[in-house]
């Protein structure tokens, strides 16, 4: 899997764009918002990817906050480096390569799928301070089944097709395809939230847009530091 993202990387975001219709960088940005992210926090991106939630994140913290992002794929993080001002440290989502309670505020877009659940809740809860919120993106199959059918064709089929037609490589197309897998055999949601609160957070809620674009949301037990 990590070779397959390496190979995709290249050709990922214009895919993505072309897929959402240019929409992508407003929606992630209003739902980080909606979720708690603030001017002047500190933020790590979980699996950065080439940087689609990060860049939003940044413009949302200014310049008085940061933004530092993982993930396991050299590929995806070296697309990353080259667009964003951010520090970047390859490691896997359930190994966090950071001390504890060292951030306001942990994103996770759209790899959700692709993660150990309960090690990556653990260590996103670990690196969190007292009060710091989790927010992690995802899209989830809907639950009707001609709506099903008809995001795993568009994701499944017309992803690969708009791959194939700005020339990306084979592993782009792939990747589209593995997407949907992963969608279609994803855990439930209902099991997402039961799995933030088995590793220890609050308030744990999500927000369904459109009916396939997941926000879920938690916050650390605890009062901040100088509150």
């Amino acid at each position: 899997m990590r070779e397959l993202f390496d190979q995709a990387a290249r050709d990922y975001d214009r895919v993505e764009s072309l897929m959402a219709f240019g929409s992508g960088p407003r929606y992630r940005r209003d739902a980080l918002v909606r979720a708690g992210l603030a001017s002047g926090m500190r933020v790590l991106d979980v699996a950065i990817g080439t940087g689609l939630v990060a860049r939003e994140a940044l413009r949302v913290v200014g310049p008085g906050g940061a933004v530092v992002g993982i993930d396991v794929s050299a590929g995806m993080l070296g697309r990353a480096a080259a667009s964003l001002p951010v520090r970047l440290v390859q490691a896997r989502s359930e190994q966090l390569a950071f001390d504890r309670t060292t951030f306001d505020f942990v994103s996770l877009g759209y790899a959700l799928r692709h993660l150990d659940q309960p090690a990556a809740f653990a260590e996103m809860l670990r690196v969190l301070r007292p009060g710091g919120i989790a927010c992690v993106l995802e899209i989830s199959a809907p639950t009707t089944s001609i709506l099903r059918r008809a995001l795993g064709l568009y994701i499944g089929r017309v992803g690969p097709l708009a791959a194939r037609l700005i020339g990306s490589k084979k592993a782009t197309r792939d990747l589209w395809r593995y997407f949907w897998y992963t969608i279609e055999h994803a855990v439930p949601p209902a099991t997402v939230l039961e799995n933030l609160s088995a590793a220890g957070f609050h308030g744990v809620r999500r927000r369904v847009t459109y009916g396939v674009f997941s926000e879920y949301t938690a916050v650390k037990p605890g009062v901040p530091a100088g509150a």
